[in-house]
């Protein structure tokens, strides 16, 4: 199939290209090994591998987000991409294309709660919780809170409790019991 190993690098960095502009959100890690291993592409060393040099050229960044480590592709990394997307053999576009019809769903759910918090000064750290459901924001709220510890908590505590907490701000927001 291949002619040399650079071209087969090549290869299986525009599939880790095509995968994350395929399923159109952002992984982390174990997201984007579970695609590959269970559509058998790659394996796992060499998927670490190529990961930190799509980091290394920047057609790839990550963010950490609700402690998970969240992939994304960069602008750079989408242009590349469409432009070699035609070295991509067919049978493994359509490998990767029926993978995420199939799974999308249970990748989305792993993501659907989100919390994380930064610091604006010595006193001051915004926190952001979200619950996202089919890639809409069902809630984003931003709170202004006076220590790291206090914004770890409501972190943890949403995680935990975030479908409970949503339903209690739509039945208090609703209500007209004043």
């Amino acid at each position: 199939m291949f002619e040399n190993s650079s071209e087969e690098l090549a290869y299986h960095k525009l599939l880790i290209l095509y995968i994350l502009d395929k399923i159109n959100m952002d992984l982390t890690n174990s997201q984007i090994t579970q695609v590959v291993l269970e559509t058998e592409m790659m394996n796992y060393f060499s998927l670490q591998q190529l990961l930190s040099q799509l980091m290394e050229s920047k057609f790839l960044i990550t963010y950490k987000d609700s402690d998970r480590e969240y992939y994304a592709l960069t602008q750079k990394g989408v242009e590349t991409l469409e432009y070699f997307l035609s070295r991509i053999p067919e049978n493994s576009t359509k490998k990767v294309d029926e993978y995420i019809l199939t799974n999308k769903e249970n990748l989305l759910a792993e993501t659907q709660v989100k919390s994380s918090f930064v610091k604006q000064s010595d006193n001051e750290f915004i926190v952001n919780l979200r619950v996202i459901e089919n890639q809409c924001n069902l809630i984003d709220l931003n709170l202004n809170v006076s220590s790291e510890k206090q914004a770890q908590l409501i972190c943890n505590n949403w995680k935990n409790n975030a479908s409970d907490m949503y339903a209690e701000v739509i039945d208090l927001l609703i209500s007209n019991n004043h």
